[in-house]
């Protein structure tokens, strides 16, 4: 069940690829965590990027809870907190 549901969130993440990486940046799968948390970490440009957040919470987690409605939230495990967003 797990393996097919980070099957899945891996097929979501690679809709939303391409648009990251025209801006430079990328995104990949890290964890699925037993609360139905996705963890992932945002590359290049998108770990810097200061509306990383906003892109993170309004087109991958919104991609992937419309794909797979089980997922509770997508965090970034690299966020820095001390960034202004």
């Amino acid at each position: 069940m797990k393996n097919v549901l980070i099957s899945r969130i891996n097929e979501a993440l690679d809709t939303i690829r391409p648009y990251l990486q025209s801006d430079g940046g990328d995104i990949s799968f890290v964890e699925l965590t037993d609360d139905m948390v996705v963890k992932v970490k945002l590359l290049g440009a998108c770990g810097t990027c200061p509306v990383s957040m906003m892109t993170l919470k309004a087109g991958v987690e919104h991609t992937i809870k419309q794909q797979i409605p089980e997922i509770k939230e997508v965090i970034a495990v690299n966020h820095n907190p001390g960034m202004s967003y």
